[in-house]
């Protein structure tokens, strides 16, 4: 388990810990793994969900180094290291790649510094921030990205935790502004619609036991692909995160609670 750091109130389930047990992780407490068994018990689709959305991380990174050439990306919600994170993936295939990590979680900021390190020929930053504050994640992104060139914009399984009264498309629409054409918006959130009962559950379990500004909202299809609003989807749309181009290992379903796209900036 982690050690306690202070001015952290460990004592109430936080996204990034609790998807961190999801995951088999032990970097986080009782109240985390109180918060991952029962929401987990309530939605067995859970765990699969989880792996499944870092699995599309992993094939939505790949594709836009590979085939969009984007060298920079901004990815906030970072949630604590696990394998396959955004610079591992995209220096692989560019080792001059920039990333720029966002958290507002202090434990999961001291793993990123200590464990996030990137190749010599790249960079990795970490900026310790709200999803909803835009100007403080904008003006630090600025010292390591170039945002006269392309960026990819890596909102991956955060936006559930911005409720409607926060606006969370207005959001995104000024993330997405202060970026050029030819960036990339990728995207997975909880699904609304899809075991739609059991997803329900598992997120009034999962909010009875965070934080209040931690919170988390599933939404529909339509929901979803709003955020893509002004932005060109990519092949094959808003899907279910198996869905969107499996490798020839993966083994495609329609039944995994979360949708998932990747769009370009016109």
């Amino acid at each position: 388990m982690a050690e306690r750091p202070t001015n952290i109130d460990t004592g109430v389930a936080h996204p990034a810990r609790v998807y961190n047990a999801w995951l088999g992780g032990r970097d986080h407490y009782p109240a985390d793994e109180e918060a991952a068994q029962l929401a987990a018990a309530a939605n067995p689709g859970i765990v699969p969900a989880v792996r499944a959305n870092r699995a599309f991380l992993g094939r939505a990174v790949r594709l836009l180094t590979e085939q969009a050439g984007i060298r920079q990306f901004l990815d906030i919600g970072t949630g604590i290291p696990a394998a396959g994170n955004t610079h591992e993936v995209a220096q692989s295939v560019a080792p001059d790649a920039r990333i720029v990590y966002v958290d507002n979680d202090r434990i999961v900021l001291a793993h990123a510094t200590a464990r996030l390190v990137g190749t010599a020929e790249g960079r990795t930053a970490y900026v310790e921030a709200d999803a909803r504050d835009v100007d403080t994640i904008l003006g630090e992104a600025r010292r390591t990205l170039d945002f006269s060139r392309p960026v990819g914009l890596m909102l991956v399984a955060i936006l559930q935790y911005i409720p409607d009264a926060d606006d969370p498309y207005a959001l995104t629409e000024r993330l997405l502004a202060a970026l050029p054409a030819g960036s990339h918006l990728v995207i997975s959130h909880p699904a609304a619609d899809i075991s739609a009962a059991e997803v329900a559950r598992s997120m009034r379990v999962y909010n009875e036991r965070a934080a209040a500004d931690a919170s988390a909202t599933p939404r529909t299809h339509d929901e979803v692909t709003r955020f893509f609003t002004g932005t060109e989807l990519l092949e094959p749309g808003v899907v279910s995160l198996p869905q969107w181009r499996p490798g020839p290992g993966d083994t495609p379903s329609d039944d995994i609670p979360m949708w998932c796209g990747v769009s370009r900036v016109r």
